[in-house]
């Protein structure tokens, strides 16, 4: 039977300034950038095969014009680093095998600005480059196959032109050219061997397949380290790679996660390029969607034979997840995962927040240093999932420094979140960190001073009973309350994957809610961290299960029912 919801078009999810556009709908390139000469060059020296000039398509166009982007002012590249994601067949070596041949004997530095009508036809006001004198360009991979898909084709695209002019000497492992003052080399050896070098430009092949137990770690950390130490400062490496298998710890998987966290706001944006062009969270592996988003996510990479593609996604031979890393470029879920990030990016909703005055309830998990501390709101008319704020330890933060939760301003944003809202529940899990000044734990004091502060506008108590009664306290270390978030942790799980949730898409909500794993428990399961010094963080993920939670609670109140029984009957109760 047919999918009705199956769109004409998909429109894929994107990462990277090649795909942004302008208010007209045309792609917006960068206003200075050494990217132009590197077409016309390219033009002129490569050859998709014996005279046939190399022309790029449309997407690898603004790829290079992007890659190559340069700060007029100081006329430095804007990008230190960079990944390309994308599908397997995309033509990822290809490509980088055209910059590569462009930083070996090309005009791959800034040399000077173009005038009008200047011989390579760049655009006046971009800027001309120049040969490197030394280029020393290095196509790194852990494995010598992984190297041979890039380095054999040079004898191919260079042309007779530019192995006459440039002096160049092909070879298998080593490629010359200028008596030897510039080369292109294959790198699969280990890292202290490589330990020293300077290259100018280095390609990291495949690193989805970079893991600790080939030392692809290592590699890559020698490979920045001589990249930064380049004498004029302008070395680079660029990755490429398919969709990561989420829980290897691979090189792949690390980039993305930093990136992510630049992106968030938790880390320093350091120039990383990264672009990728993947499946949007909705598309299913169904015959009536997997062409239309072939479609979408294969971008100008027209070669592809879509038919054949489909026939491999339907073979029940081949696992479900393996079809979305490779040919939707999705990053699937590790086996234990709580949630794929395409399942909660599905849940995503555009355009729509929480309005002053708006019914919500509260929930706050606090740690002291290790973890991080949230605080989430769900709206209580329709489910609608906002983060007011995290903390935790920034990624740059020295080791010799101790770090720990800025309580000061998590109390600002707790009194904000009350004179905006409306909140009817508010419920804080303190943590099991302690105060050293005074041995009480942590957030004891501030969870106190907010149920002082707040209590007689909560319909909804924490803990309403008995001498330890508190409107603000839910210790979760209560096998009561672990039972009861048990149950939540389930249910929000169906919510997502029957979109039953909406949320406001908050970066670090959805990078902690794709780090969390399942735990069971004696209840059924719960979630946690992938292992306990993990760096990967859930915290926020346990705040918007247990707002959702805690809205249910409400629902379920006898307060909740008394005055939908009130407005039944035409009294109007105003809850303050």
């Amino acid at each position: 039977m047919a999918d009705e919801h199956v769109p004409e078009a998909v429109e894929p999810f994107t990462i990277g300034p090649t795909w942004r556009r302008g208010p007209e709908g045309r792609f917006i390139l960068p206003e200075f950038t050494l990217g132009w000469h590197a077409l016309a060059w390219t033009a002129t020296y490569l050859q998709h095969y014996a005279g046939a000039p190399w022309r790029y398509t449309a997407e690898q166009a603004r790829l290079t014009l992007w890659w190559y982007a340069m700060d007029p002012a100081a006329n430095r590249f804007l990008w230190r680093d960079g990944v390309i994601q994308r599908l397997k067949g995309w033509g990822k070596d290809p490509l980088i095998a055209t910059w590569a041949a462009f930083e070996f004997v090309g005009p791959c530095r800034f040399g000077g600005i173009a005038d009008e009508g200047n011989e390579w036809g760049v655009p006046a006001g971009q800027p001309l480059g120049v040969q490197h004198p030394a280029a020393w360009v290095q196509i790194a991979a852990v494995s010598q196959d992984q190297t041979r898909n890039t380095m054999t084709l040079f004898p191919s695209i260079l042309t007779k032109r530019a192995i006459e002019e440039y002096r160049i000497d092909l070879g298998k492992e080593i490629i010359y050219a200028d008596r030897g003052r510039a080369r292109i080399e294959a790198v699969t050896s280990s890292p202290r061997a490589l330990e020293g070098g300077r290259p100018t430009f280095v390609s990291l092949g495949e690193t989805h397949h970079w893991v600790e137990s080939n030392q692809g770690h290592e590699m890559a950390a020698v490979i920045e380290r001589n990249a930064t130490k380049s004498a004029d400062g302008q070395s680079r490496t660029l990755a490429n790679t398919n969709a990561y298998e989420p829980g290897e710890d691979s090189v792949a998987e690390r980039t993305r996660e930093a990136f992510e966290s630049a992106a968030a706001g938790r880390a320093v944006d350091t120039g990383l390029f990264y672009d990728s062009l993947e499946a949007p969270a909705e598309a299913k592996l169904t015959e009536e969607w997997i062409i239309p988003t072939l479609k979408a996510v294969r971008g100008d990479s027209v070669w592809l034979d879509l038919e054949r593609l489909k026939a491999s996604i339907l073979d029940v031979r081949n696992p479900p997840s393996r079809s979305r890393r490779f040919w939707f470029n999705q990053i699937v879920a590790a086996e234990d995962a709580y949630l794929a990030p395409y399942e909660w990016d599905a849940c995503r909703t555009e355009g729509i927040g929480l309005e002053q005055g708006d019914e919500v309830v509260l929930f706050f998990d606090g740690s002291k240093s290790d973890d991080a501390t949230g605080l989430v709101a769900c709206r209580m008319s329709d489910g609608f999932v906002k983060t007011l704020g995290v903390w935790q330890r920034p990624a740059n933060w020295p080791d010799e420094r101790p770090w720990r939760v800025p309580r000061q301003e998590v109390d600002g944003v707790v009194d904000s979140a009350f004179a905006t809202w409306r909140p009817l529940a508010f419920f804080a899990d303190p943590g099991s960190g302690f105060d050293e000044s005074d041995g009480e734990r942590y957030w004891d004091g501030f969870i106190d001073s907010w149920a002082q502060r707040y209590g007689k506008r909560l319909k909804l108590k924490a803990v309403s009973g008995g001498v330890s009664r508190h409107a603000v306290m839910w210790d979760m270390r209560d096998p009561r309350r672990q039972q009861v978030f048990t149950e939540a942790v389930d249910r929000m799980y169906r919510d997502v994957l029957e979109r039953q949730l909406a949320h406001d898409g908050h970066k670090v909500l959805r990078q902690h809610v794709a780090n969390a794993r399942r735990r069971t428990n004696r209840w059924g399961y719960t979630i946690g961290k992938e292992h306990r010094e993990s760096a990967r963080k859930v915290d926020l993920a346990v705040c918007a299960i247990g707002a959702r939670m805690l809205r249910r609670m409400v629902l379920n109140s006898t307060v909740w029912a008394k005055r939908t029984s009130a407005r039944g009957k035409g009294r109007v109760v105003v809850l303050r």
